[in-house]
């Protein structure tokens, strides 16, 4: 670290997420190239060489980055439609305007979905991509670019669907690939695209959609391929009481007992939303260390539910917070699930003693980075991890009269995001990108989703 240039944080609240829930009421950080150097109370230590900068962060919270667990980042195109829906009849809906979907369109939807996590805190974005219309393009690569001119640390879910119309899926068939099409181009994509190393901004998983939309051999190989590239798995889980059903009907068992018998329980697994689990299925989740990425806002948007996060917690499963797609999320921000995990969870069985403040802080930030598989790296603020560091500014009319700042972000409004650093470097500067064009990506989101919705009216 000696000759690494350093950026100082002083003078602020820390609430480090360490395993002790360690925090300051003021302290500082030392930030060394792309590491947390130290960290404490009081100021920093005197004499640091190479100092470039020094950030009096009077005001402000300083927290780990945010990590997003679930995400489809194309779905930035059609917020806003099939708003009274149901999960099943808003995909009948919209599956037919995202099979129209190519690769300029997945590049921009990636940069406005990118563009609003980051902007809100979010140092750790993943995207589920899952639709692959035949001749469209290099989908997968142009999210990566959008992610990687973003500035945030990234995985890469690349989804498969080998279920269409013609075999009762949802969508058409010529959205979704053959198995050997699809096994093959997501080998292809890890070779290409997944870095394993500690510092690694670019990772990829092997995420067949769900089980409604995949064959039981798509399941069971592609399990199979991720263990033997060594990479993780993801996909959707036990979502509604129809998939229960689906289940049942067509595998003769539930969701949890169904990705058990395919190989798809076990760390180096994490399933989004989770929401109809039982005592057994919670049981499985934390017997095999299978991580769940819940998105509140998302499951009340299609009225999925409420998932037993706090029987999930204390059963020791890891679990973290998803934006899910902005067409069942319009907001596309991860900072607000701090404050809607919280309260959701209080209207279900335990009530005011479902989650507190730093419980939720811990999904959005250790519990995502446990989920992706980066607690080493990420996820709270200790000495020798990733200088992934966020301040939230606290001082304003909206949080000033907060005494505690964990409570203020949590339960208070969205607060403004000061700085964001990701591997050591400034992405955010107060509330606006540095990386990228705010005002241009609203302009080409906005032409493109245009552009989609005429493609779709076509059909």
């Amino acid at each position: 670290m000696a000759a690494a240039q350093r950026i100082v944080i002083e003078n602020c609240s820390i609430a480090t997420v360490d395993a002790d829930d360690t925090e300051y009421a003021s302290g500082y950080l030392v930030l060394a190239g792309n590491r947390i150097e130290a960290l404490g109370a009081g100021s920093a230590p005197q004499g640091l060489e190479n100092v470039v900068r020094r950030i009096d962060a009077t005001g402000h919270l300083a927290t780990p980055g945010l990590v997003n667990t679930h995400h489809h980042f194309y779905q930035w195109l059609t917020r806003g439609l099939a708003t009274d829906h149901n999960l099943f009849d808003w995909l009948v809906a919209l599956y037919p305007v995202w099979a129209r979907i190519d690769e300029s369109m997945a590049y921009t939807a990636a940069q406005g979905s990118l563009a609003m996590m980051a902007r809100g805190g979010v140092t750790t974005a993943m995207d589920h991509h899952y639709v692959f219309p035949r001749g469209t393009g290099d989908l997968s690569g142009a999210i990566i670019r959008a992610a990687r001119e973003t500035g945030v640390r990234f995985t890469l879910a690349r989804g498969s669907m080998d279920r269409g119309e013609s075999d009762g899926g949802l969508p058409p068939d010529f959205a979704v690939e053959s198995l050997d099409d699809a096994l093959a181009a997501t080998e292809a994509t890890v070779q290409e695209h997944h870095d394993p190393s500690f510092d690694a901004m670019t990772q990829v998983a092997v995420a067949p959609c769900s089980p409604f939309s995949v064959s039981t051999e798509l399941m069971r190989d592609g399990a199979e391929l991720a263990r033997r590239l060594g990479v993780r798995l993801h996909t959707h889980g036990s979502e509604t009481v129809e998939e229960e059903k689906f289940c049942h009907e067509l595998f003769g068992m539930g969701p949890t007992d169904y990705f058990e018998s395919t190989g798809w329980l076990g760390e180096d697994v994490w399933m989004a939303h989770c929401v109809h689990m039982n005592d057994s299925d919670i049981a499985a989740f934390a017997r095999t260390g299978t991580g769940v990425a819940h998105c509140p806002s998302s499951n009340a948007r299609l009225a999925a539910g409420i998932a037993r996060v706090p029987d999930m917690l204390a059963a020791g499963v890891p679990v973290g917070l998803g934006v899910d797609g902005t067409a069942s999320n319009e907001s596309g921000e991860l900072h607000t699930e701090l404050r809607n995990a919280l309260l959701i969870n209080r209207l279900g069985a335990h009530r005011e003693a479902a989650l507190n403040a730093r419980q939720a802080l811990r999904l959005g930030t250790h519990g995502g980075a446990r989920v992706l598989g980066r607690a080493a790296e990420t996820g709270s603020l200790e000495a020798g991890k990733m200088a992934d560091v966020v301040l939230w500014k606290l001082d304003t009319l909206a949080h000033a009269s907060i005494a505690d700042p964990v409570t203020a972000l949590v339960f208070g409004a969205a607060a403004p995001v000061t700085a964001s650093f990701v591997n050591g470097r400034q992405i955010v500067a107060d509330g606006r990108l540095l990386t990228v064009d705010e005002d241009a990506i609203a302009r080409s989101t906005r032409d493109e989703a245009r552009r989609l919705a005429q493609l779709a009216a076509q059909r």
